[in-house]
């Protein structure tokens, strides 16, 4: 069976990538830009940066902004409406996630009209075009979804999280200027941090894993380690280092597909509307030791990767134990709780597990799992 990667078209990286913009639009011919963007990066003038370029240039454009943490099903009607109306021939995603898997949505339903419910597009859908052109500008060092196929929209009827595959929705130009990024609070940077790290450790170990990806996820993972803590501060080499961290894990994750790390977090934003990276933090340490016995040598390397020292020396047992020590020291230094003691509720436990069991990224764990053992390891978190 061959391997697939899925890139971006192009990508700008580093400080004042966003002034490629102007080119990029003037070079495919583009005329309105459908801008989405939280109402948040609006207020604080993040969205601003981006606008006023646009403007500069003569540029046009519409402002797209009702979209929420969790992207909601009737957010993304809402948006395919707008943007009908807006006469608008692509689109700019400004922001974190949510932004940009609105934004995916949104094109990919431009296109494919028969998934307008939204519903139908869970998993890997039998879309037949490409969704409309996205520019993907991330204001978080995280996600990565400006270089991903996926997107993730929340059923709030079903209080559950979609997870979208689809290599049709990936946005064909990225700017990734650690500038739009400067003014992320320092728990935000945290927890997009950490949602980095597990996007890497989770592509490393996943069962889709090849040689390529596994570059691309060991790098992510020195990056990342070497980083967070600095961008945490404020400093800045610390912010361009983890946007080009959390994009090296994009690139390679979203072609190999993660774990139950994430399947577990997913249930937690549908119900408790946590926060993403927040879950995934926290779950980590636990999964990587429930995971451990299915990855051979490869947590030497995360070892290794997160600055552990002497890890040839060490056993099997112990350069596991090290990589997951390396992960809840990271986690604690940026200030991740490390239980969902204040989040989860033990009656809630089964459905949880029932719907981490059904997401789109368990069967991508490296070990064999069931609804019963996740449950295990929720109840093992509270």
């Amino acid at each position: 069976m061959a391997n697939r990667i899925v890139l971006n078209e192009i990508s700008y990286h580093g400080f004042g990538a966003i002034a490629e913009i102007a080119n990029e639009t003037k070079g495919r011919g583009f005329k309105k830009a459908f801008v989405c963007s939280d109402p948040d990066l609006i207020k604080f003038e993040v969205t601003k940066k981006v606008t006023d370029i646009l403007e500069e240039e003569s540029l046009n454009y519409e402002i797209y902004s009702d979209i929420k943490p969790n992207p909601s099903v009737e957010n993304v009607q809402s948006g395919v409406e707008a943007y009908k109306k807006s006469g608008a021939d692509y689109i700019i995603a400004i922001g974190g996630g949510s932004s940009m898997d609105t934004a995916k949505a949104i094109g990919i339903i431009i296109n494919n009209p028969d998934f307008a419910d939204v519903v139908s597009l869970e998993g890997v859908a039998d879309t037949k075009n490409k969704c409309v052109p996205i520019f993907a500008v991330p204001t978080t060092a995280g996600t990565a979804a400006e270089v991903t196929i996926n997107y993730v929209i929340t059923d709030v009827a079903n209080n559950r999280k979609m997870v979208c595959v689809d290599p049709k929705d990936i946005p064909v130009v990225a700017f990734i200027d650690p500038d739009m990024m400067s003014s992320m609070p320092k728990g935000l940077t945290a927890a997009t941090g950490m949602d980095a790290l597990t996007h890497a450790i989770e592509g490393y170990i996943t069962a889709g894993a090849w040689e390529l990806t596994d570059m691309f996820h060991i790098k992510a993972i020195e990056i990342i380690a070497r980083s967070l803590r600095k961008a945490v501060a404020n400093e800045k080499e610390g912010r361009a280092d983890m946007a080009l961290g959390q994009y090296v894990a994009g690139m390679g994750f979203s072609n190999v597909g993660l774990g139950i790390v994430h399947s577990m977090a997913h249930p937690l934003g549908a119900v408790y509307d946590t926060p993403h990276g927040i879950a995934n933090a926290i779950i980590l340490p636990t999964v990587m030791e429930y995971n451990a016995s299915a990855t051979g040598e490869k947590y030497r390397e995360i070892a290794r990767a997160m600055g552990v020292t002497g890890v040839d020396e060490m056993t099997c047992e112990e350069y596991r134990s090290a990589a997951i020590e390396a992960v809840k020291k990271l986690s604690t230094d940026v200030g991740i709780p490390s239980d969902l003691k204040e989040i989860v509720k033990k009656e809630d436990i089964p459905f949880l597990a029932k719907s981490a069991y059904e997401d789109a990224c368990r069967p991508g764990n490296p070990k064999e799992t069931s609804v019963e053992e996740i449950a295990s390891l929720y109840e093992a978190l509270i």
